[in-house]
């Protein structure tokens, strides 16, 4: 465990938690636009007095529990180098497991599964986000509801469209505008607070506990509804590297977590005296002047939150390929200062699809709400899965401690998991779908480069003994440089093998290069390169790199440059292995499913691309692997 360090300069301090506000809470922030209103959509919890305070005191519980109690203080605490997320919650946790196989083999599974739903919940989130803010066009002017969708597939469109030019120069706009939103939330609720106070009789949790004990079944089916205040809660650990510890908190605890309890509140202190306005209690409390401005903040806001979640997707897309779950795509970097700022096309266009099939297919977000709950609260239960695994295995805490730890939060998901389950055919499949099929693609990649990655050793020569032979009676050697790349090291590269079979050469200087993956994020340029002689001017090179760095394998060579091993730019030539997988009936996967990795190995980014290899000084060879 780390501590993530905190900016020493206020000024900074200040800077990094207003952009924590609009990347971070963009989504938690704008839950408020159909959180309360779905608890009691459709006659699911009658508007009564006492149901209101209830569900009000629900809301509070749920988010001190969730996010203030769980995110902030506990799971931000479980930070790999600085950073946090999924994948770094699931490299903490398999290494802290390493010792124990099956045990490590289980839970890199289920860490799987949750960063395949997170996929699921990339496609709804802007979906629900965006159709719920474009809707407050229908209280501002009736007549205007059927252009809600059309409005609201422009939007997304035009989202989508712009992320091939980067989000620096409006990233810069996020924090400000969610600031005013946040700020907005407050004077939206406040007035209805201040005209009934009773409601903040919610705030004692005994509230809470006599709904459930009054209504046990209706209460349980609410909380289905009753998690949407807390979706975004996971952003607050994902982009903890972003912003770093202290930031992520004062934002939390000065900005965020006061205006979303004004808000509902206002919202409930609205409907204690209103019940009907149920329909959009978020736009109902503003004055009927101010309807239409807040239609177009909202859509800003709901903006600026699928934003974070897209940027997200790319981030987690990148470290998921350099970890070898998923087969390399193009990655464009948008930013020549901030390397965090990339675009995924194939990730970009892929949820954008999906998220257009959602709108359309859902038509509203009381409809996509029955679809939210379930990734969300899957994702949240196998966090606290992991975390408990992460402070009684890595930080070796006493096993009381952890169960008491993680074991609350633990029950409190499984329990919104199981209401929310309860919409599995109203729409939570939607996103189940996406996962078990993001899923099945990254089992099936991963099993597929270990049978690959298997046949090829069977089928290779030992590099130092191929070496030794080679240069008893050594071929002509031409001047250069060669850099031979491999999967793994001390094996000889078939790109060697069938160099010598054709053009019967060997050049002055080889260099035999492995690159390896590592599940920290950084991995500094003194830990970098390995390097081993094997004479004749002849060297084996590992080179090292953590999920997030960029694999530059010409910037890392540069590192030799002072140990005896010539790299000069116009006299060196990349040498890589093409594998073509050929899928065989018998051992391996089903068919099926080495057809599909086949496909996809077929259609990977090329390797030479991935290692930012320059490409006028690249040679492919091309070699049959059965699997």
């Amino acid at each position: 465990m780390s501590n993530a360090a905190a900016p020493r300069n206020p000024a900074a301090l200040a800077a990094l938690t207003l952009g924590a506000l609009g990347v971070v809470y963009g989504d938690i922030g704008t839950s408020p636009l159909y959180a309360l209103k779905e608890v009691f959509h459709g006659g699911r919890v009658a508007a009564t007095h006492d149901n209101i305070l209830g569900v009000l005191s629900l809301i509070f519980w749920t988010m001190t529990t969730i996010v203030s109690l769980k995110y902030v203080l506990l799971i931000l605490r479980a930070d790999n180098n600085g950073e946090g997320g999924l994948i770094a919650m699931l490299a903490l946790a398999t290494h802290a497991v390493r010792d124990r196989p099956k045990l490590r083999e289980a839970l890199m599974l289920v860490g799987l599964f949750g960063t395949a739903i997170f996929y699921g919940d990339g496609v709804i989130t802007p979906a629900i986000s965006v159709l719920s803010a474009v809707e407050g066009l229908e209280v501002a002017a009736p007549a205007l509801h059927d252009f809600v969708i059309p409005i609201t597939l422009l939007v997304l469109t035009c989202l989508f469209a712009v992320q091939r030019f980067g989000t620096g120069g409006i990233g810069k706009a996020f924090g400000p505008i969610t600031l005013v939103w946040f700020a907005v939330l407050v004077a939206l609720g406040l007035p209805h607070v201040i005209g009934n106070p009773h409601v903040l009789l919610a705030l004692n949790p005994l509230y809470a506990f006599r709904f459930f004990a009054d209504n046990p079944l209706v209460a349980f089916v609410g909380l289905g509804a009753v998690v949407l205040v807390v979706t975004g809660g996971e952003a607050l650990y994902a982009d903890m590297g972003h912003f770093g510890r202290l930031p992520i908190r004062i934002a939390w605890y000065g900005f965020v977590m006061p205006a979303l309890v004004i808000n509902y509140f206002g919202q409930g202190a609205m409907l204690l005296e209103h019940p009907d306005a149920i329909e959009n209690p978020f736009y109902l409390m503003a004055p009927a002047w101010a309807r239409l401005p807040l239609v177009f903040l909202a859509t800003a806001a709901t903006v600026i939150a699928s934003q974070a979640l897209i940027s997200a997707a790319f981030s987690v897309t990148k470290q998921a390929v350099q970890l070898g779950i998923l087969p390399r795509m193009r990655i464009l970097h948008t930013s020549v200062r901030d390397t965090g700022q990339i675009y995924v096309p194939f990730v970009n266009w892929g949820l954008y699809v999906f998220i257009v099939l959602a709108v359309a297919l859902f038509k509203s977000s009381s409809n996509l709400a029955s679809a939210y709950g379930i990734a969300v609260t899957l994702d949240m239960t196998i966090t606290t899965v992991m975390t408990f695994f992460v402070i009684r295995y890595g930080w070796k805490y006493p096993l009381w401690l952890c169960l008491l730890a993680t074991g609350l939060f633990f029950v409190i998901d499984v329990t919104f998991f199981a209401s929310n389950l309860l919409k599995l055919f109203a729409g939570g499949w939607f996103p189940i779908v996406i996962g078990i099929g993001m899923f099945t693609l990254m089992l099936t990649w991963r099993t597929g480069r270990r049978l690959m990655a298997e046949r090829l050793k069977s089928d290779s020569i030992e590099l130092k003994s191929f070496l030794e032979a080679v240069f008893v009676s050594p071929p002509a050697r031409v001047p250069g440089t060669a850099v031979f790349l491999s999967a793994e090291p001390d094996v000889t590269p078939n790109a060697l093998l069938h160099n010598l079979k054709h053009n019967k050469v060997f050049h002055e200087y080889n260099l035999f290069v492995a690159v390896r993956h590592h599940d920290v994020p950084w991995i500094g340029f003194d830990k970098r390169v390995e390097m081993e002689p094997l004479g004749h001017d002849c060297w084996q090179v590992i080179l090292h790199f953590g999920f997030k760095n960029d694999p530059d394998v010409p910037e890392a060579l540069k590192l030799l440059e002072g140990r005896g091993v010539p790299l000069e730019e116009m006299e060196t030539s990349y040498f890589l292995s093409r594998d073509t997988v050929m899928p065989t009936l018998g051992e391996g996967m089903s068919l099926w499913r080495e057809k599909l990795f086949a496909g996809m190995h077929r259609n990977a980014a090329a390797a030479a691309d991935f290692l930012n290899l320059p490409a006028n000084r690249i040679v492919e060879l091309g070699s049959k692997v059965e699997i």
